[in-house]
């Protein structure tokens, strides 16, 4: 997301049109995750906004639509996924990775599935696979399989880190909603390709989430090391600290490896004034 109840006049200036809400945001992160392309795909006059809005370098991991990852389940769909690719191409370099996150249902027998719409995808395309099943996390031939299929080609395996998450009882609204919603996987830090992709949920308190976060640290610093460019996704359930949040870890990993690139230096959220 680009935008939140929280975010304006804290992290973006107040009052922001819509159209320059993503600019506001770009002056914080440098990627962020499309969500809202699972539940619809919006106009190509949109996504071209997006690229105005944006950087070149600027990353976007956009997910595939519903109606082809949960409803069809790789095996239709294909209007859908013919529009949606034609929609995003206004991004050129900026869609980073084409996300496809598959149900907890989508288990290793439907690894062929999966295989075949990999190999119908154009190769203009980065694609990233988030699964959820559990037996891609404890079944050692099951984890081998998938390996092999996004290896053939060039695909990354998304972890979605929730262990510190879950480490705890909820305390908030908002973490007993996602402690009802969010997957228990366990842990996975090996990267596929170049490009690993890292969805981490910490808590609402800050210091949980960072302390949550640590053992990423050693593992992306070590992916920089090896020439990787990984792109690391910081979310808490309400999500109120995000930016700020991001912009830490980021920090975090700079105070290791210095050479890593600094962000950008956001806009200022109000008015100038002389004192």
């Amino acid at each position: 997301m680009w935008a939140h109840r929280a975010w304006p006049g804290r992290f973006l200036p107040h009052p922001l049109p819509a159209r320059e809400r993503l600019r506001g945001y770009a002056g914080w992160c440098t990627a962020v995750e499309g969500n809202t392309t699972f539940y619809a795909t919006p106009t190509r006059e949109t996504v071209a906004s997006w690229a105005e809005q944006t950087d070149p370098g600027f990353r976007f991991v956009l997910k595939l639509p519903k109606v082809v990852t949960h409803q069809h389940r790789l095996t239709g769909g294909d209007e859908a996924l013919r529009v949606f690719l034609d929609t995003i191409e206004p991004l050129g370099p900026r869609a980073h990775a084409l996300w496809i996150q598959l149900p907890a249902s989508f288990g290793p027998t439907d690894v062929p599935a999966l295989a075949g719409f990999l190999r119908r995808l154009p190769a203009t395309h980065r694609y990233a696979v988030e699964v959820r099943h559990p037996a891609f996390f404890d079944d050692p031939g099951a984890v081998r399989a998938l390996e092999r299929t996004l290896g053939t080609v060039g695909a990354e395996w998304i972890p979605f880190d929730t262990t510190a998450f879950f480490r705890t009882p909820p305390t908030s609204d908002a973490e007993r909603e996602s402690w009802l919603k969010k997957p228990r996987t366990p842990l996975r830090t090996r990267a596929l390709t170049d490009r690993p992709v890292v969805r981490y949920l910490g808590r609402d308190d800050p210091a949980r989430t960072v302390e949550g976060w640590q053992p990423w640290l050693d593992v992306v610093t070590g992916w920089l090391r090896e020439g990787r460019s990984p792109t690391v996704f910081v979310h808490t359930p309400d999500n109120a600290d995000a930016p700020e949040l991001a912009r830490r870890f980021h920090q975090q990993v700079r105070a290791r490896l210095p050479a890593v690139a600094p962000l950008p230096e956001p806009a200022p959220v109000g008015p100038s004034t002389l004192f």
